[in-house]
């Protein structure tokens, strides 16, 4: 029988949100179209937002799937509350903001989403909250200030969160199962840092498998490399889909 994590995970949909953070367009389309069916939805981060923008965006929504916009809002909350606004009309399923921006901030982009969408007419998206980067490991906290383990502020900031309003968290796999015991079911756990048994590490330092990280309790995975750059990455997906599917 499947753990529960995973069966909530599973039964509300494919869990992959695939990465496609790149210059090039045409490619990144032709990778979502290629993928349709077999991930969950598509990530877009900075770099494809600083290559594309929005019409970039809205292109790669009319295919028809989720859109994780994450472009990590941080800045004072006039500022963020201004770009969720002009983000929401584009109808993306998520957004991220980081939150050690603070608790002002945080509430700001809550209400900007709310009020874009009733605006907009649109769904509103779920609001997370950036904790800890997952290429950031006690080392490079300790580099720039921040004692202490990860997941030691991974959990402050995921109370902050939640207390002002978000939906959710970004965090690395290792805390997955911490923030589901201390937030429950319906906070959700967006989980970048996810390599495939064997597969190249590249930059990230607090890493699981897809299987091990549902079964944490993750409610989505990001995954790009593993797949976007895979030899055939429908091919690729399709193994860490059925990979997730069949864990016991």
């Amino acid at each position: 029988m499947p753990s529960v994590a995973a069966a909530r995970a599973t039964s509300a949909g494919n869990p992959v949100f695939v990465a496609l953070d790149t210059k090039d367009l045409d490619r990144a389309a032709r990778l979502a179209r290629d993928l349709a069916g077999l991930v969950g939805g598509l990530k877009l981060g900075l770099e494809f937002f600083s290559a594309h923008g929005p019409s970039g965006v809205s292109r790669l929504a009319a295919l028809g799937q989720p859109v994780f916009l994450d472009l990590k809002l941080h800045d004072i909350p006039n500022t963020v509350a201004g770009a969720v606004g002009s983000l929401v009309p584009l109808a993306p399923t998520l957004i991220t903001v980081h939150a050690t921006g603070g608790p002002d901030m945080l509430r700001a982009a809550a209400r900007a989403a709310a009020d874009g969408a009733a605006a907009s007419g649109v769904p509103r998206p779920r609001v997370l909250g950036v904790t800890v980067l997952t290429s950031l490991d006690r080392s490079d906290m300790a580099a720039i200030g921040l004692s202490g383990p990860p997941a030691d502020r991974v959990g402050a900031l995921a109370a902050l969160s939640r207390d002002c309003g978000l939906d959710g968290v970004v965090c690395a796999p290792p805390e997955v199962r911490g923030l589901r015991a201390a937030f429950g079911p319906d906070f959700t756990l967006m989980v970048p840092g996810i390599r495939p048994a064997g597969a190249d590490m590249g930059d990230q330092k607090r890493a699981m498998t897809p299987a091990e990280a549902i079964a944490a309790g993750a409610d989505h995975l990001v995954i790009g490399r593993p797949i976007t750059a895979a030899p055939d990455p429908v091919a690729a997906a399709r193994d860490i889909v059925d990979g997730i599917s069949d864990r016991p």
